[in-house]
């Protein structure tokens, strides 16, 4: 449990570093003539998140979840995985990169890195994704994956239309179908 506790909070700390990154990447934004969409999810999202962090543990402790070896190896390396792909898209993305919804008119999309994929649209979801589902999944809290994974669900139909909307006001009338999130 002890050393379940200790990546959740490594984890955490990741989220503290992205939430610096976000910060520094705004105040770039804004100062290019940035637009900021989405307002009324991001409080959502936050919520959502940082119940994710909470009820991993929480469910552990309180539910007496096992440690569960072949479960536990292959979860933690989805995790690892997770989170190598979120970095990449951070640095791809560079100072476009954001936990809001910001997107600076004119600037052309990005089609590098994990972006340059056409199939894979939005290759920072599915970071998220996979952490929602592997980081319970480590200590076999499986009720917790399972209500993350909804409603993330629910809230990720939400942001990712958010963005495709934002992306193409920012382009302008010949703005593509498919884009990269910022």
């Amino acid at each position: 449990m002890i050393w379940y506790a200790l990546l959740v909070a490594a984890v955490a700390g990741e989220r503290v570093a992205e939430l610096v990154v976000a910060r520094r990447n705004e105040r770039w934004s804004t100062a290019r003539g940035a637009m900021v969409s989405g307002q009324g999810h991001y409080p959502a999202m936050v919520a959502l998140h940082t119940g994710l962090l909470l009820a991993c543990p929480a469910e552990v402790w309180l539910a007496g979840r096992p440690f569960v070896p072949a479960l536990a190896w292959p979860m933690l390396a989805v995790l690892v995985a997770a989170q190598a792909l979120r970095w990449w898209c951070i640095h791809t993305l560079g100072p476009r990169w954001n936990t809001r919804v910001i997107v600076v008119p004119g600037l052309p999309l990005v089609t590098g890195g994990p972006y340059r994929w056409r199939w894979l649209r939005h290759p920072n979801y599915v970071a998220v994704v996979a952490e929602g589902v592997a980081l319970p999944l480590v200590h076999t809290a499986w009720v917790t994956a399972v209500v993350f994974t909804v409603l993330d669900a629910a809230l990720l139909t939400v942001r990712v239309r958010c963005e495709n909307r934002a992306l193409t006001a920012a382009a302008g009338p010949t703005a593509p179908s498919t884009s990269a999130p910022v």
